[in-house]
């Protein structure tokens, strides 16, 4: 049995979907983040990095939430339905993959942090720290995601999917 290892507001919930989509048994063991926003450390027993989602299948450990839906996509996809077999879209397919991760969320994940840091700070220098996060979301986070949601706008107002048809593509740019 496929062991989904879930943590609140992470990633995992791509994973959940594909298996959904692909018709899998699986289990769910769900883990509540800690008090500073950190994966609890029983996920380091699982996966050194300590991070979610990670999948045990097959007595394999995967992680990394693209990693893992090429995984099931190759391996119980036996229709070949969720990823395409046109060159031009296999090679959209493969570019809003690493998009993702790769361009578009560590500029979300700075916009949490930024937004973050402030109410996690000492009462003292809860101020100075406000100040200092919002002048970096304000010259350098927004400007660039700003960037990012009219780049994905305009491509999705030509096109019903990011590779041609439905695919883990579409559930890789789907979002907590």
């Amino acid at each position: 049995m496929r062991v989904l290892h879930h943590l609140e507001q992470s990633r995992s919930f791509r994973i959940l979907w594909a298996m959904e989509e692909l018709g899998l048994d699986y289990e769910v063991k769900y883990y509540k983040r800690q008090p500073n926003l950190s994966a609890p450390p029983a996920l380091k027993q699982i996966h050194p990095l300590g991070k979610a989602p990670i999948l045990v299948d097959q007595g394999q450990v995967l992680a990394e939430s693209a990693a893992i839906l090429e995984y099931l996509q190759e391996t119980y996809d036996e229709k070949q339905q969720f990823r395409p077999e046109d060159i031009a879209d296999k090679a959209q397919y493969r570019y809003w993959m690493h998009y993702a991760e790769g361009s578009l969320m560590p500029l979300l994940v700075m916009q949490l942090v930024m937004t973050t840091v402030p109410k996690h700070t000492p009462l003292l220098i809860r101020p100075v720290a406000k100040k200092i996060c919002d002048g970096v979301k304000k010259q350098f986070v927004q400007s660039r995601l700003k960037d990012h949601i009219q780049f994905l706008e305009s491509y999705l107002s030509e096109h019903d999917y990011f590779a041609g048809h439905f695919s883990f593509a579409d559930i890789q740019m789907s979002f907590p």
